[in-house]
């Protein structure tokens, strides 16, 4: 299983000598990829009562500009968006960008999307909240058509192109997509076009038969279910250290390829704070690996 950790978007702060720190730091520790949130805009909630998520005041770094900062300072970790709200962004301009992204770090992009929830930033961005999920679909025919030849033609019901295509190409011609929500829908997407799942659950029963189900509809579509990645998130603020390990072998059990640690919300106050709570997590998980 490899072991990621999540940038701290919204609590490292905009110091980018800290940002290289941390980054730096998680490589040397042995994390293999690095996951970031993406959001574009937050939203004044002065007059926007029960709002109960992220909000103009939480800071977030842009995912592609950050990766290619990420990509300079660093070697080998891989940068995972987690997750790019896709259909709230252009499609050919995220071909673009993370086939940058994956020239610039020698082929270390991961694409993780979602369709996300804040229809403030929905409309914000000029584009349509009511059909993001079957929009989500055929950017993804298109992202990965855009990064598989230098000229294609694309007609759908949403995108046309005609003749034109990105340069440059990503160095492998594809990247890798992840899905991550819990709704049905996106348990068939996962199984029936994605690479991988990024789900966030803890490893019991429900989490099992979601799984299966994921795989069963991946052989409905013609697909090896051991095509398809697991990757669930340890937030250490939500999981009591005691139970890592439980946490951890859960997803293990289940068939987790990969893994990420989430050190906000932990009442962290600085960049080394948050490298030395990664430091005891991967102390911790490499121990119940052992067993």
């Amino acid at each position: 299983m490899r072991i990621g950790a999540v940038f701290p978007q919204s609590e490292i702060g905009d110091d980018p000598a800290v940002v290289r720190a941390w980054a730096q730091a998680v490589e040397e520790l042995g994390y293999r990829h690095i996951l970031a949130y993406d959001h574009v805009l937050g939203a004044d909630v002065s007059d926007r009562p029960g709002w109960t998520r992220y909000t103009s005041e939480h800071q977030f770094h842009e995912v592609f500009v950050l990766f290619g900062y990420l990509a300079a300072v660093t070697t080998s970790v891989e940068l995972v968006t987690g997750v790019l709200v896709l259909p709230q962004r252009q499609t050919a301009l995220v071909a673009k960008q993370a086939a940058e992204v994956d020239v610039l770090s020698g082929g270390r992009m991961r694409l993780g999307v979602g369709i996300g929830w804040n229809e403030v930033e929905y409309e914000g961005l000029g584009e349509s909240f009511g059909d993001r999920g079957a929009r989500s679909e055929e950017q993804v025919e298109v992202l990965r058509a855009l990064w598989a030849s230098p000229i294609i033609r694309y007609e759908g019901r949403w995108h046309r192109i005609d003749r034109a295509g990105i340069n440059p190409l990503p160095p492998r011609r594809h990247i890798p997509i992840w899905f991550g929500g819990n709704a049905e829908v996106v348990l068939r997407r996962v199984g029936c076009i994605g690479d991988g799942w990024l789900p966030l659950r803890d490893p019991d029963e429900e989490a099992r038969a979601m799984v299966d189900r994921i795989r069963g509809y991946a052989r409905e579509a013609g697909r090896s279910p051991d095509e398809i990645g697991f990757e669930p998130r340890l937030m250490l603020s939500q999981v009591p250290r005691d139970q890592w390990t439980d946490f951890v072998a859960g997803w293990r059990d289940l068939g987790a390829t990969h893994l990420c640690v989430n050190t906000m919300g932990h009442g962290l106050t600085s960049g080394d704070d948050h490298v030395a709570a990664l430091r005891e997590a991967l102390r911790v998980i490499e121990r119940q690996a052992k067993r």
